[in-house]
């Protein structure tokens, strides 16, 4: 039996108190509140309009609880324990696992490491895993749209955060990339009105084909297409491998005014800058990491756009209690809004 509470009273009300006050039965109100059948909608008005009359709030305790219902949800990441990022988004799942755990939630982890291979391994153990909800990281991106077609077979609620494959149904929490780009692009933009040579720094490895890292570029470049009024800007591109700064010299930035990194390894570029003394030079990164922090303090990372991968780790969680646990309609596409980060307002509460 399904409860309902009355917040300013102590009395508990079944779906048949409700029902009885709509004058239908228990079960057309079981399914306007679960959205399930066809309900007309004179009655479905009638039966929400008694429902935010009085307040009622669903009381998970008092029916799942008494059921001891347990709600198993799939966290499919990457490997983090060297990496900050996938870390923080980990801090936040876990965060959330804890405050929700006293509904019956359960979080069982598949990672996979940062190629192709181990992603299609893990892939496996996902698809034999029973669960009644996923959380999961697109990394790759044609393999992931296969995944989750598969997938789309256990008909579960399905939750994407740090990249989004818009052509699925699945619900997404994380940044607007083309738009965190765009952002960058309004950053540079706030230079001196000479001619100024931006390099876009590509710093990847291979799962920098990824949806996210395109349209953080592509955003970029759109910045100054929809502003053919700046005409001072010069552009051009380099890629290196991840980590690799022995692959760096400083003929790559003769004339160079300005730096973007679309992705969070900006402290790699600023590394480079300080150990050979250059100076003068507007950089724009993504992310909280320790690394660029350090840089941002020294006034070598001028920008810092922040996606908050722990708040994404958590509201992803937050949107499968809310989906699953509650049986509430939620939007699906969930964005962080952007944060400009300086070394004037930058506070570590913010990690």
């Amino acid at each position: 039996m399904l409860f309902f509470q009355l917040k300013n009273r102590n009395a508990i009300i079944t779906i048949k108190q409700i029902a009885a006050l709509a004058g239908v039965s228990a079960g057309t109100v079981d399914r306007i509140i679960h959205n399930r059948g066809q309900v007309a909608q004179e009655t479905v008005d009638k039966v929400n309009a008694i429902i935010e009359e009085h307040d009622y709030k669903r009381n998970i305790l008092a029916s799942n609880l008494a059921l001891n219902k347990k709600f198993r949800f799939a966290v499919f990441l990457p490997h983090y324990e060297n990496l900050e990022y996938w870390r923080s988004q980990i801090e936040g799942i876990m965060e959330a696992e804890e405050e929700y755990s006293k509904f019956g939630i359960m979080l069982d982890y598949f990672f996979y490491d940062f190629d192709v291979a181990s992603f299609k391994e893990a892939i496996k153990e996902v698809l034999e895993y029973e669960c009644d909800a996923l959380l999961f990281a697109p990394i790759f991106y044609e393999e992931s749209v296969r995944f989750l077609k598969e997938f789309e077979k256990k008909n579960v609620p399905v939750v994407m955060i740090d990249s989004d494959i818009k052509s699925s149904d699945h619900a997404y929490v994380g940044q607007d990339a083309f738009q965190s780009g765009y952002l960058a692009g309004r950053l540079i933009s706030f230079a001196e009105k000479n001619e100024r040579q931006v390099l876009i720094f590509k710093i990847a490895r291979e799962i920098e084909s990824t949806s996210v890292y395109l349209q953080r570029i592509d955003g970029f470049y759109s910045y100054f297409n929809d502003h053919q009024e700046i005409t001072n800007f010069k552009f051009s591109e380099i890629t290196i491998k991840d980590s690799g700064i022995n692959q760096m010299n400083l003929e790559m930035f003769s004339g160079i005014n300005s730096i973007f990194v679309p992705n969070s390894r900006a402290y790699i570029v600023a590394q480079f800058l300080e150990e050979n003394n250059i100076k003068g030079l507007r950089i724009i990164g993504y992310d909280l990491l320790n690394e660029n922090i350090d840089y941002l303090n020294k006034g070598i990372i001028d920008f810092l756009i922040n996606q908050r991968p722990e708040k994404q780790g958590y509201l992803g969680i937050n949107y499968l209690y809310k989906k699953l646990v509650l049986q509430e309609e939620t939007d699906r596409t969930n964005y962080i809004p952007l944060e400009i980060i300086v070394k004037e307002n930058y506070s570590p509460a913010r990690k």
